[in-house]
């Protein structure tokens, strides 16, 4: 069993601190590649060898296989097993004290998880049965009332609050969204269903007004360490501070500087206040970094330096390379797209695997330029974003009978298999969902129920689907394969043009399902995490080059990273204003750079089609106008072949660049003044505010607050 004196050959100074501070508050700023997981691993190793139980310790990271890996790394150096160490999801953790613990506040264990799709689906119903969109047809969808719901309790802000400010547009409907947010809640309670905001919800609830659970969960866990501290929300920050009430032994590992997911609820103050939150904090930077050249680095830490709150730290490596990252603006976006396919071609040649080439952008629509021109040069690529397995239509069916094999009275997955049947419509489902709801046995009821004339075969192959899977043994995989033999008729008519292309998704949960020795614990695992499809089974070579939004790549690394589209009015996105949504934006561009291990390439179109359908000049990004010079090389091409391109050649034409152009002042404009924005279009001004800011009425957009420092605005003449 390794001792603590012999970590000292296996961790960096810095990181060893972390691992050997275990009493009390530490706030571990971990820098991009600089081995927090690896700290991580070893400090729980340190915690058992030392002789804390594996009971005593909490581990909450943002997905279930980055607990599972930290713990089965912490027990090979223990030569012995972590399965007693809690580890896991905050909703996988609230999950288990909830059915443990619920009772404190009213929950029975059974209740069911629901996802964003059941969300929206119980939207729809009390949608219909409040006749809240008779004569309305602007009535907010169930998708833009689910996200205002959840962003009320992740954002810790009033519902009302939310609606006015973040949706004014729809505030004429506040009213009926605030009643519609109070029979959702009923129909969860009434139902025993419980969705992702939920389990936070009442995880702090049970923290706050149970003081036996409270003591009961804080005695228990002496030690808690957090994952990605700079991606949780407030009620979760919430959590932290509750649950380590009697003891205070908190280590939370983030870094500010990736803090990028505010649109999910995160909330970067969370890690800029956590010495506030926990007095005496000990603050610990891990600065040396394993991933990228010092090159790489010195550009990355660039982009950080113009911050305005951070916590100032200097990345560094002892990896050997020189090669600066690279600049290129092109003279379009077509044009951008060549020099990415030339440069990825050139790069294969040398030997470079596609798999080790990433090509990162600001929003999915950003790459479809560069989409089409893989797609003529045969070279296959792989979009990373979309659906989880678990999340499309057939995938839901399937999962339906499976949860209502552990919750019989899950009303919301007896009404979409019902809708599963031939000619069976919603009013017959839903008459027949409400007898199932008063039955004791729903399965009981079901096969009592009178069938209709034209769909009673699809109704009798339903019924006798359960009363087959209530006489077998529970062993989650021949559940599943008897579902399938059911399902495979009823999938092949509802999904009749694409069903070949989707049977692999249902292989693969046969495969996964067979993993399992119970079914809750799988269906409360595909609800809390669900599995990804694996990209591997719709490819016959396995070798494709990587497309992601940055958001995406986040937490990955490939050996050449392209980050495209850097232009002004696009990166930052045109809606981020002076503030935290640009700071956010800054992160974003660190985020996309720090995946880079050897070879980094930055670009920008130097011409983009607005609002207005026409196209305009528009330079570099802010951020990258800010940048050293010394701390990249540009890259042009030659002009004999636009194909060839040179490193460090003297452009042909000036590169227009915010900072080489005159700023217009205020006393540029007038208020009725015509304008034109790249991405807005034409507008009016409507307001000038000291010392640089104007209000403009765009044709197509509306009113938007602008500020001269950073938008590109020309004055129409006439």
């Amino acid at each position: 069993m390794n001792q603590l004196s012999s970590y000292r050959d296996e961790l960096n100074e810095s990181q060893f601190q972390a691992v050997s501070t275990t009493e009390g508050p530490v706030l571990v700023i971990a820098g991009a590649g600089s081995g927090k997981t690896r700290t991580l691993v070893y400090r729980v190793a340190h915690l058992i060898n030392g002789g804390v139980e594996p009971e005593a310790i909490l581990l909450l990271t943002f997905t279930r296989k980055a607990a599972q890996e930290m713990l089965w790394r912490a027990g090979r150096l223990l030569n012995d097993s972590c399965s007693r160490v809690t580890g896991g999801t905050f909703h996988s953790v609230a999950n288990m004290l909830l059915r443990r613990f619920g009772a404190g506040i009213g929950f029975s264990s059974s209740f069911t998880i629901i996802d964003r799709a059941d969300a929206e689906g119980i939207i729809n119903l009390l949608k219909s049965s409040l006749q809240l969109t008779v004569n309305r047809k602007q009535f907010p969808s169930k998708r833009i009332i689910v996200n205002m719901l959840s962003g009320s309790v992740n954002k810790a802000r009033p519902l009302e609050d939310l609606i006015f400010e973040d949706y004014a547009h729809l505030s004429e409907f506040a009213e009926d969204i605030i009643l519609l947010q109070k029979h959702y809640h009923s129909f969860k309670i009434d139902h025993g269903l419980m969705d992702y905001d939920d389990l936070l919800v009442n995880w702090k609830r049970l923290l706050t007004q149970s003081p036996e659970a409270r003591e009961q969960i804080s005695a228990r866990y002496r030690y808690i360490m957090v994952d990605e501290y700079q991606d949780t929300n407030p009620i979760q920050a919430d959590i932290v501070r509750l649950a380590a009430y009697r003891h205070d032994n908190v280590m939370v590992v983030g870094d500010d500087s990736q803090s990028i997911y505010s649109f999910r609820g995160a909330d970067f103050y969370n890690i800029m206040r956590f010495p506030e939150t926990f007095p005496g904090t000990r603050i610990i930077k891990l600065e040396q970094n394993y991933r990228s050249t010092q090159p790489i680095l010195t550009l990355t830490n660039d982009i950080i330096n113009n911050a305005v709150e951070k916590y100032t730290k200097t990345l560094y490596t002892r990896i050997e390379g020189t090669r600066k990252p690279m600049l290129y603006a092109a003279r379009d976006e077509k044009a951008e797209a060549d020099f990415v396919v030339s440069r990825v071609r050139e790069l294969r040649d040398e030997g470079v695997g596609l798999r080790d080439i990433a090509v990162l952008f600001r929003s999915g629509f950003h790459s479809f330029k560069l989409e089409l021109e893989l797609g003529s040069h045969g070279i296959g690529f792989e979009k990373r974003g979309g659906l989880k397995l678990t999340e499309s239509a057939h995938m839901k069916d399937v999962l339906a009978v499976l949860r209502l094999l552990v919750n019989p009275f899950d009303n919301l997955s007896w009404n979409r298999l019902l809708l599963t049947i031939d000619k069976l419509g919603p009013k017959t489902a839903q008459k027949i969902t409400a007898v199932l709801s008063d039955a004791a046995d729903p399965v009981a009821a079901l096969a009592a129920y009178p069938a209709g004339r034209s769909w009673q075969e699809g109704f009798a192959r339903l019924v006798g689907l359960f009363q087959d899977l209530q006489r077998r043994e529970p062993i989650p995989g021949e559940l599943c394969g008897a579902v399938l033999v059911w399902y495979q008729p009823v999938f092949e008519r509802l999904y009749a043009d694409d069903y070949p292309k989707r049977q692999k998704d249902l292989e693969q949960l046969q495969t996964i399902i067979a993993s399992y020795d119970d079914l809750r614990r799988f269906i409360d695992d595909t609800a809390l995490d669900p599995p990804e499809a694996d990209p591997q089974a719709y490819r016959d070579d396995g070798e494709a080059l990587i497309l992601s939004t940055i958001h995406s790549a986040k937490g990955l690394e490939w050996e050449v990273v392209f980050v495209i589209g850097l232009a002004d009015g696009r990166f930052p996105h045109a809606s981020a204003f002076p503030g935290e949504q640009w700071e956010e934006e800054r992160r974003l561009l660190y985020v996309a750079a720090t995946r880079a291990r050897k070879q980094l390439y930055l670009s920008y179109p130097r011409e983009l089609m607005g609002a207005d359908r026409r196209f305009a000049r528009v330079g570099m990004s802010p951020f990258l106008s800010e940048l050293s010079p010394g701390s990249y090389e540009r890259l042009e091409p030659r002009p004999a072949d636009s194909n060839v391109f040179s490193f460090g050649a003297r452009p042909s034409e000036p590169l227009p660049s915010p900072t080489k152009k005159k700023k217009l002042a205020l006393k540029d404009f007038s208020v009725g003044c015509r304008v034109n924005h790249p991405f807005f279009g034409a507008g009016t001004v409507r307001k000038l505010s000291a010392p640089r800011s104007l209000d403009v009425a765009f044709d197509r957009h509306g009113l938007k607050t602008l500020h001269l420092d950073y938008a590109t605005l020309n004055i129409v003449d006439g």
